[in-house]
């Protein structure tokens, strides 16, 4: 049954009672038209008390990552915990510049006129979170809602349990319900929260669930920002640093299992340079988990059984070059390189979210080119040339959500930049300032005075269309 965690359950988010999501959404929306959280003290006294809950409870995050993914506590303060810290950080030093109106311009027709654009918080939103980076996912588009001024009920994910466990009861301590509620649950407990009329909707997930997502917004007209997937590629050059390009590789393909939205998911690379790619990737393997992955601390598992069936099924698509053992009572699956997968396969059309990185044979970077570009926009896509103009046509001629010239993943770590998708990957963006507009409405203020108050615009209008086209 869906649960909703309470003010009055602080410290016990199973208490909740089963879920009313219009009274939830009635008491955020109330709250909010108080028009408290207005000011930018309001909003900093939000994001303080965030961190200091975030400190608070880190050791019960680092604990519960390890529970539902088997991440080590390294691994965790990598890709998920430190990142909230300094985002936080970001939006308590730059908030207030944020909040400020910007200067736009106005025409000669308009004046004496000054333009601007006031950043309005949208108001009541959802966040549903997914479950490969739990706590991250969950955090950084809260510190959006909050900086811009916002109300948020949030959605962990229930593939994660530990993790959203742990969320309910530090969100709960740290905020009352009308600012910040949790609701858990499986599957009924979104839809019900979907039904309701939101001021934005806030989701990471699957291109399919985000399709559904995006016809409930619709019902209301309810703007959506949706952190989507799809299949990255890798574009390898002859001229790349073979060995480097391989160690990068297959740390963002085998962090965390291979379940990051953001993981190369295959590799176009010339034919002749496979069979040494692919003994440089078993080394970089070797070297950040040892000769059997399964007894290394810094790998991690697949989420559950259904998931581990799935990417089972996935690696019977070509042939295995190096690794594919697994194990299903501890969802333990190796890094795996798989080689002549057929183009038509699942393998090649699905998003893989597992460690499974197929490699596909492309002779030229026009090759290349014209094989992403006959996909589906992917949410990332990396390029490895040491011939930077090589990098720059790649870049020019695809479209994707991001991109990396010779690396992967890391741009997600930009806080000063936006991330998000195009097309299947996605719709809008956030981190840094990105975050703080995605919830945020862009309202248009011209501001005139009274006088010299031109009478040219006024009818009647005859003589005047060569003054139009003189100052228009």
């Amino acid at each position: 049954m869906p649960s909703v965690a309470t003010a009055s359950d602080r410290g016990s988010p199973q208490a909740g009672t089963s879920l009313d999501a219009k009274a939830l959404v009635e008491r955020q929306r109330t709250y909010f038209e108080t028009r408290v959280t207005l000011p930018l003290e309001w909003r900093r006294e939000q994001l303080r008390a965030l961190e200091r809950a975030a400190r608070q409870h880190e050791t019960q995050i680092l604990d519960a990552l390890r529970a539902d993914l088997s991440k080590s506590a390294e691994e965790a303060y990598l890709t998920e915990v430190g990142s909230i810290y300094g985002e936080l950080k970001n939006a308590l030093k730059h908030v207030k510049a944020w909040m400020e109106p910007r200067r736009g311009s106005a025409p000669l027709v308009i004046q004496p006129a000054r333009a601007y654009q006031y950043a309005d918080p949208l108001g009541v939103t959802l966040i549903i979170a997914p479950w490969n980076y739990p706590y991250q996912l969950s955090i950084a588009p809260l510190i959006g809602a909050l900086a811009a001024g916002c109300t948020a009920v949030l959605k962990p994910s229930e593939h994660a349990p530990e993790t959203s466990r742990v969320l309910a009861r530090m969100l709960t301590q740290a905020f009352p319900p009308e600012v910040v509620s949790v609701v858990e649950g499986a599957a009924e407990a979104s839809r019900l929260l979907l039904e309701e009329r939101w001021d934005l909707i806030f989701f990471t997930g699957g291109t399919g669930v985000g399709r559904i997502v995006a016809q409930a917004a619709a019902k209301h007209l309810t703007p959506t920002v949706l952190e989507l997937g799809g299949k990255s590629p890798c574009i390898i050059d002859r001229s790349a640093d073979l060995e480097v390009t391989a160690r990068r590789i297959a740390w963002g393909k085998f962090v965390n299992a291979g379940q990051t939205c953001i993981a190369p998911d295959y590799v176009l690379i010339p034919p002749d340079l496979k069979g040494r790619f692919t003994d440089l990737v078993q080394k970089a393997v070797k070297s950040f988990y040892g000769a059997d992955a399964r007894e290394s601390s810094d790998y991690g598992r697949i989420i559950n059984a259904r998931h581990f069936e799935r990417v089972s099924a996935l690696a019977a698509d070509g042939q295995v070059a190096f690794g594919g053992e697994r194990d299903a009572a501890s969802r333990f699956f190796a890094p795996t390189v798989i080689t002549d997968a057929p183009l038509s396969s699942p393998l090649m059309q699905e998003e893989i979210f597992g460690p499974l990185l197929p490699l596909v044979d492309c002779a030229s970077i026009d090759e290349a080119i014209r094989f992403v570009r006959a996909r589906p926009k992917p949410l990332a896509l990396y390029s490895f040339a040491k011939d930077a103009a090589v990098n720059e046509r790649v870049l020019a001629e695809t479209s994707s959500g991001g991109a990396v010239a010779n690396d992967v993943c890391v741009h997600f770590a930009a806080e000063g930049l936006p991330f998000g998708g195009v097309g299947d990957s996605g719709t809008g963006g956030y981190h840094g300032r990105a975050s703080f507009d995605a919830f945020s409405h862009k309202k248009s203020v011209v501001k005139r005075p009274f006088a010299l108050d031109m009478k040219l615009r006024y009818p009647p209008y005859a003589g005047k269309l060569g003054l139009f086209q003189r100052f228009l």
